[in-house]
């Protein structure tokens, strides 16, 4: 399942995506998958697996008519996309399917075609954090954020440079929700949300979709995208805490860890392998975990690799490259949107390209910091 021998020989994402009242969460779904089975030269008889998160998978196939003999119904946050694409490679290699779909949509601004959220009385949340007020993920992801900053002599600034870095990157891309240069200044100066975020440390909100055609390299090599198949190299996942006070470091979180360090152990690279990273970042600090949980850079060492310009256009580590969850689109689980920024990069094709891009890695969580996935790619086997 690793080592390039299954790929992504389809990528796309709706064909807009922002403040979409016209359109469903299966409208959202189905437009995506067909957009990602016309680039990858397939159709509908083609696929024999579905997986996504969000509504039944079932739900999906009959729409486009598919009858699928492997289904993935995984549903973990918004990392959920990295497993399915994980899930997916290994049903390929064990024969259990031949064809995978993996479908993404979501009405987050809209709310058309979905069900508002509600806490669950009966959940360890619902029990133990929501009676507090930490209901929102902006409101449960301050204590560790805070604890994140204070154990590393860190200020909100560094959360703030995340946000700038980020913002040169979608900066003039017309599919950007926000896409004009911001100051570290700007930023703070922002409407405060719940401290230490203000507004543009939080995610944007819209609606949209994309999705994913994963099939084998030998089968790849026959189809008309075959020049631009991207190939998973390694892959990784790993579980956490339902609810934030009970992680074992506030600081860092294990799940990241080993997601990743069993996704490049797998691949058979190191950190000097890769050229591009894209890192969920729902919220400005998630970034910065990331960079030292995945081992990139030591341990309180983010915040200044961000603002000495490391993730910015001609950076060290060219990172979230749309300009990410903060910037580019966020529907409520970006995972999906992380992985065909990478797809694009891998293929030459992004907005503001890197140049050279040969091997990626996307890291992303899911809730607040429940569960960890981690995917290699590369565009050569």
């Amino acid at each position: 399942m690793h080592g390039g021998n299954v790929a992504i020989v389809g990528a796309a994402e709706t064909r807009d995506l922002g403040t979409l009242p016209d359109r469903s969460v299966l409208q959202l779904h189905t437009e995506a998958a067909m957009r990602a089975l016309s680039d990858a030269g397939l159709g509908p008889d083609d696929v024999d697996g579905i997986a996504n998160d969000g509504m039944p998978p079932f739900d999906v196939s009959h729409y486009l008519g598919i009858r699928p003999r492997w289904i993935d119904g995984t549903s973990v946050g918004g990392c959920s996309f990295m497993l399915h694409v994980r899930h997916a490679a290994a049903a390929i290699a064990a024969g259990a399917a031949n064809v995978v779909l993996i479908t993404h949509g979501e009405s987050g601004r809209s709310g058309v075609g979905t069900r508002p959220w509600a806490p669950d009385p009966a959940s360890l949340s619902g029990q133990f954090e929501q009676p507090f007020g930490a209901g929102a993920p902006f409101a449960t992801f301050t204590t560790p954020v805070l604890a994140f900053l204070e154990e590393r002599g860190m200020t909100r600034r560094d959360l703030a440079e995340v946000v700038a870095a980020q913002r040169e990157w979608s900066d003039g891309n017309p599919r950007a929700a926000r896409n004009r240069r911001i100051s570290a200044d700007d930023v703070l100066a922002a409407r405060e949300i719940a401290y230490p975020f203000t507004r543009d440390m939080c995610c944007v909100v819209t609606d949209g979709g994309g999705a994913l055609v994963m099939t084998s390299a030998e089968r790849a090599r026959d189809l008309p995208s075959a020049d631009r198949a991207v190939h998973l190299l390694g892959s990784g996942e790993a579980g956490g805490t339902p609810i934030v006070s009970q992680m074992d470091d506030l600081g860092s979180f294990g799940a990241f860890r080993t997601a990743c360090g069993e996704a490049l152990r797998t691949a058979g690279i190191t950190h000097a392998d890769v050229d591009h990273v894209m890192f969920y970042d729902a919220f400005a600090h998630l970034p910065l975990y990331m960079l030292e949980d995945s081992g990139f850079v030591g341990r309180g060492e983010s915040g200044a690799f961000v603002a000495d310009g490391g993730t910015r256009p001609g950076g060290a580590l060219p990172m979230n490259t749309n300009g990410g969850g903060l910037s580019y689109t966020h529907t409520g689980k970006y995972g999906m949107f992380a992985i065909q920024e990478a797809v694009r990069q891998l293929r030459g094709e992004a907005f503001r390209q890197v140049p050279g891009v040969e091997v990626s890695v996307v890291q992303g969580v899911g809730m607040m910091f429940g569960a960890a996935g981690a995917l290699v790619l590369g565009n050569r086997t």
